[in-house]
């Protein structure tokens, strides 16, 4: 049930079973007509096998709103209205499965095929080959990209004296590769997905599937009914499992350091999608130096602020058509570096194979000492993009990513590495241009082009990993609400945002214009990418002790291997910061900040909310009137609360004149899950007795779900959903009803539970079949799986559902209102003064210039009304 907080407590755990039963037919619960409903339906969870139990003691547990309502103003709401009527009728068998608690808001989730199961439909080698194929466009780019410039910036610390620096370097190079990219992420933190997708909100949403660690109430245990919610069955490390996920509940501060990770590596991302398409772009056009005369660094800038411009201008297309040549150019692309591999090695000197031999890293080291470990700052270049591996997971499967590393991508970026090595062995001092100076003469333009559009093609990886990033932050409310355009029909994933395709447009330029080298761009390259590998580390090792509940040896070897190399690289390239590495800082910093004001703020805000519930006895008290004038119309009330009456409606009560026949209290909420399955997310609940006709729908979305929906779409699928809650609530109410009228007649009583008339109102015994009470029950027909019932209790309308439907239809034909609250959010007096500028400046500051929900529905003015409110936090 509720907590004070608004959170929804888990149910104890049922007791250990006793010998399996006949089978069971169908279970329905009964409540009163005006109340709501719990079901546990055939369909769902037949396989399972549960224990029965005699429970005349225990009330009937009811999923209303009047329960959410007891944790607000009056403390009890109306939830003890009807468990009170029916202490004081008859006692009442209950002779029932103990079910697993099932929200009364699902209806459609029940009657769904394969709700509450996966798919194992295998993906043929051939789908698997294809979908590798297209990883090199969309997941290798910029890591493909890094021989443009990773040797040219690591002599640039080092200079070359002998071979031992060349295989030194060359050594470092390979082994980072094999490291990080190869034996972390294809290996490892690539299973740590969630339902096929990945990055750090992933890795965060699977772990608030398992613990309780979200900061914002909203969590409800039907949630957990969602076909992509599927929760790992226990293993003998369950215990430690456990212990992990209680000190994660109850302590606040980890669930504070656990969102800061997951914030902190997402604005990570961001600010390297800043400098990945200045530094890749520019690195592809500095070619043309030394080969165009007059070409100088003026003209390398110009060049490369047209190119930028150019890319973020066709992001208004989208990438599914802007992108639709990328695989095929990034293929060729690796091609080129695997065959000018292999040709310099076979010209200048395969001798250069002896750095896989680890002791020339030693030998590097001894030689150069802090220079060596300066150059480490350029040694990371090569695995940047490392993490595009895990956050493009989401369009691609997790074996297709690990065929293309491993055929492709690994063995032509060390022969590219090796070959570049083999050219300096005999052309030391050609580190400066090394790339292209190694290209044979014949080659150049081919592949410059070729370089030039791979480099377009990293930058585009990047910029799509940034709208990902922020859309995913909004939807689980940690970035305010911004445009974001949907360019494809197809590809759900493929999306625009104007504001943050301009603000990285406008940094790209003047950070080329600003610092006009590849070198200067490359200090402050690699910081934020190895701060996002610093904390999927973090994140997977928790995965590991809550989740995969692995050997704690194997846990801990993790971090203190990848975690330990990442953190060399982090002090290397931290020791740059002078030199430009500030700027990925400063960005990441601006975006922490926000991310982290608006998650801070909109808690506060919830919470309010919960405060300030509004009783249900406070409305039943009113009457089916409310207080007020009903004229014809749906008023659609949206909130942020899955439970109680939002105070908003209070003051549209005080506010309005008269208010709409039909009211629906409309939540959209997302989930930890990747996407909701189109059957499963809306869900229903009635509020208040029949000739209220007040609902609550709760529409859940899940992360990388798409609202798209235009306004007149999502009122009548509402309608539509709401017509058949109503109907299966009357199908429900009749079959309890027969099921009554026949036990009453035919089924033997147990002697010490005295019987006696049932009551209007009660609380009525739920139908079970082939099931005995006591020694002198008798059974109940069965035919199939379901009851036999009197015809006329099925065939024949209810009068009231035909009533209520017409009301229904009078409503929808009057139109649609959105009710809105347009609040304004200030801190206490007594608070202190940080939280004042906090909340009164910056978060007030987020929330006037961010968009308003109703226009992701795209809602016309004329059917919107708003009621000013201000939040006390």
């Amino acid at each position: 049930m509720d907590d004070d907080d608004g959170g929804i407590q888990e149910e104890p755990a049922p007791p250990p079973p006793p010998p399996p039963p006949p089978p069971l037919r169908r279970l329905l619960t009964a409540t009163r007509s005006g109340g709501s409903r719990w079901v546990d339906g055939s369909e769902v969870g037949s396989s399972e096998s549960a224990p029965w139990s005699l429970d005349g003691d225990r009330s009937l547990r009811l999923s209303v709103d009047s329960a959410a309502s007891a944790g607000g103003a009056s403390g009890g709401g109306g939830g003890g209205g009807p468990l009170s009527r029916a202490s004081s009728g008859a006692f009442r068998r209950r002779f029932g499965k103990q079910p697993r608690r099932v929200d009364s808001l699902d209806v459609e989730a029940m009657s769904v095929r394969g709700a509450h199961g996966h798919s194992s439909k295998e993906i043929s080698m051939l789908s698997t080959v294809a979908m590798a194929f297209q990883t090199l466009g969309v997941v290798y780019g910029d890591m493909g990209t890094s021989p443009l410039y990773v040797f040219s910036d690591v002599f640039s610390k080092v200079p070359i004296k002998s071979e031992v620096e060349i295989l030194g370097a060359l050594s470092l190079v390979m082994y980072t590769i094999a490291l990080i990219p190869f034996a972390k992420y294809v290996f490892i933190v690539l299973k740590a997905n969630d339902n096929g997708e990945g990055g750090t909100f992933a890795l965060y949403s699977l772990i608030c599937r398992y613990a309780k660690v979200s900061l914002l109430p909203n969590q409800q245990r039907v949630d957990e009914d969602i076909s992509s919610f599927r929760l790992k069955l226990p293993t003998p490390e369950l215990e430690r499992a456990l212990s992990v996920k209680e000190s994660l509940e109850k302590n606040p501060v980890f669930k504070n350091i656990l969102l800061f990770l997951v914030l902190m590596g997402t604005s990570m991302v961001i600010g390297d999608g800043i400098l990945t398409p200045s530094m890749s772009v520019m690195s592809a056009v500095s070619g043309l130096q030394g080969r165009v005369p007059g070409f100088g660094t003026d003209a390398v800038v110009i060049v490369s602020i047209l190119f930028l411009i150019l890319l973020f201008s066709v992001q208004r297309f989208g990438t599914g058509k802007v992108g639709f040549m990328f695989a095929p150019i990034l293929a060729l692309w690796f091609i080129n570096l695997g065959t000018i591999g292999i040709y310099n090695l076979a010209k200048y000197d395969i001798s250069v194979v002896r750095a896989f031999n680890p002791v020339y890293i030693y030998l590097f080291f001894q030689t150069n000492g802090i220079k060596a470990w300066s150059a480490l700052g350029g040694c990371v270049l090569c695995i940047t993009g490392a993490e595009a591996m895990f956050a493009d997971l989401g369009h691609f499967s997790v074996k297709s990513i690990q065929v293309a590393f491993t055929a492709v991508v690994f063995p032509c970026l060390l022969i590219a590495y090796m070959g570049q090595a083999a050219y300096l062995m005999k052309y030391p001092f050609a580190v400066e241009r090394i790339f292209y100076d190694s290209v044979p003469e014949i080659l150049f333009w081919p592949v410059f082009v070729i370089a030039t559009l791979a480099a377009m093609i990293a930058s585009q990886a990047m910029i799509s990993a940034t709208f990902s990033c922020i859309k995913q932050a909004m939807a689980l409310g940690c970035f305010p609400r911004i445009k974001i355009i949907h360019t494809s029909k197809k590809v759900m994933g493929q999306i625009y945002i104007p504001v943050m395709n301009w603000f990285l447009m406008v940094m790209c330029i003047i950070i080329v214009a600003t610092f006009r080298s590849t070198n200067d761009i490359a200090n402050a390259y690699g910081i934020a990418e190895v701060g996002v590998m610093m904390v999927s580390t973090a994140l997977v090792t928790l995965v590991m002790l809550l989740i995969w509940q692995t050997n704690l040896f194997l846990v801990m070897c993790f971090p203190v291997i990848f975690g330990s190399v990442e953190f060399v690289y982090l002090t290397a390239v931290l020791s740059k910061i002078q030199e430009g590495g500030w700027l990925p800082l400063a960005f990441s910093s601006l975006f922490l900040c926000i991310m982290y004001t608006w998650n801070y703020g909109s808690v506060l805000k919830y919470q309010s909310e919960m405060r300030g519930k509004i009783s249900l006895d406070f409305i039943l008290d009113l009457g089916s009137t409310l207080g007020t004038v009903r004229v014809p119309g749906i008023g659609l009330v949206y909130n942020e609360l899955v439970q109680g009456i939002p105070s908003i409606f209070g003051h549209l009560l005080v506010t309005l004149p008269a208010m709409h026949s039909t009211i629906v209290f409309v939540c959209i909420k997302y989930v930890p899950v990747p996407y909701v399955p189109f059957e499963e997310r809306f869900l229903f609940r009635r509020i208040g007795q029949k000739d209220y006709h007040m609902f609550r729908c709760v529409a859940r979305y899940g992360y990388k779900d798409v609202r798209k929906e235009e306004h007149g779409f999502f009122e009548q699928l509402l309608v539509e959903t709401l017509e058949k809650f109503l109907r299966k609530e009357s199908q429900e109410m009749a079959l309890e009803a027969s099921a009554m009228a026949v036990e009453r007649d035919d089924v033997s009583v147990v002697s010490d539970i005295p019987s006696s008339p049932v009551e209007a109102g009660d609380l009525h015994v739920p139908l079970l079949s082939d099931q005995r009470l006591g020694d002198g029950t008798q059974t109940f027909i069965t035919e199939g799986n379901t009851p036999v019932l009197p015809t006329s209790s099925i065939s024949e309308e209810d009068p009231s559902l035909e009533y209520e439907l017409e009301s229904l239809r009078e409503a929808i034909a009057s139109g649609f209102t959105y009710l809105l609250a347009h609040g304004d959010v200030r801190a206490r007096k007594e608070s202190f003064f940080t939280k004042k500028f906090i909340i009164n400046y910056f978060y007030a500051f987020l929330r006037r210039n961010c968009r308003a929900g109703t226009a992701t529905l795209k809602v016309p003015h004329s059917n919107i009304m708003r009621v000013g409110m201000t939040y006390m936090v």
